[in-house]
């Protein structure tokens, strides 16, 4: 090695800590990470962009997915572009092209679940007798909730957007098409009674709830990558869907949605089976020799308990 080789090596390995039998990195934003290679490398791409969490998503997003999980090795961008290429299922569905896309139009928020854009998706194949989906995504965190519904009358709209405000509290506006499940006398109501304002967008133009329509888009995107051959199992996918829709790095807002509203990262299935580091701490863990602190700590406190009582 030549001595300008030598000194970017002994700067790198400063990064890296090995813990028998794993080698782990500290990576630029001092997260560790636990560096893997080969096949194991492979199984994790493929999991994080085709398993139950994955979606199906692009290169990049299939990438940020693996380092949210906790694992790195030094070709994994170039790795993903190379297994989004040949995957079978995105290569037959194909991409809308930002040439073809209709404008955004952003919309001014303050705090998280302050505005909600509402939509129902369908009619798709009956699935377990649903046949509609409707989608609520927040316009800040880009947190999205759907359920698979029978109908899209205002009846199922208003149970849902009560199971809603019990969840993440009344929002300042809800955003809807004008379509007549959300506009009519029983929706109306349920507005007045919990203090929301309701917003429309503008008539055939539905860019202008444009945060619901791709939250729409990337969801039926996800199913129609992941449910099989038999269409009518749609609804049994939905919650993986949302899962790794929930899970996906959002560019607008740094990181995923999930990570912004619990704080943390999520835990996928993946970092598990393949032992990232939060995992591998706590599977090291003897369960004996604290079971044996446990019943130290225990004896303590009976002494300690007792003895004043022998005393009087």
């Amino acid at each position: 090695m030549s001595t300008q080789q030598k000194r970017k090596f002994f700067k790198d390995v400063k990064h890296y800590f090995w813990e028998d039998p794993f080698l782990f990195k500290i990576c630029a934003d001092q997260v560790i990470r636990r560096c893997v290679f080969g096949k194991e490398a492979h199984d994790i791409l493929m999991a994080c962009h085709d398993g139950p969490t994955g979606g199906h998503h692009g290169a990049n997003y299939t990438a940020r997915k693996v380092f949210d999980s906790g694992f790195f090795w030094p070709t994994i961008y170039k790795d993903a572009h190379e297994l989004v290429k040949n995957c079978n299922s995105c290569q037959r569905q194909g991409k809308i092209s930002q040439r073809d896309e209709m404008p955004q139009n952003s919309i001014q928020v303050c705090e998280i679940f302050d505005i909600w854009g509402i939509d129902f998706m369908g009619p798709f194949p009956s699935s377990r007798g649903n046949k509609y989906i409707l989608v609520a995504v927040d316009y800040l965190s880009k947190w999205v909730e759907a359920k698979a519904l029978p109908t899209n009358d205002a009846r199922v709209v208003c149970k849902f957007l009560k199971s809603l405000f019990a969840r993440f509290g009344a929002p300042r506006a809800i955003i809807s098409d004008r379509g007549t499940h959300f506009c009519n006398d029983q929706f109306a109501k349920v507005m007045l009674k919990y203090g929301v304002t309701h917003r429309l967008s503008t008539a055939y133009h539905p860019q202008t709830s444009g945060q619901v329509e791709v939250s729409n888009r990337g969801l039926k995107r996800i199913l129609k990558r992941t449910v099989g051959e038999n269409r009518a199992s749609w609804s049994d996918k939905l919650d993986d869907a949302l899962w790794a829709f929930r899970t996906a790095y959002k560019t607008p807002i740094g990181c995923t949605p999930y990570k912004l509203v619990y704080g943390k990262a999520c835990h996928l299935p993946i970092e598990l089976e393949h032992k990232a580091y939060w995992a591998l701490k706590h599977t090291n863990f003897d369960i004996k020799t604290a079971g044996d602190h446990r019943k130290c700590n225990s004896m303590n406190l009976m002494s300690s308990v007792i003895m004043p009582t022998r005393i009087l």
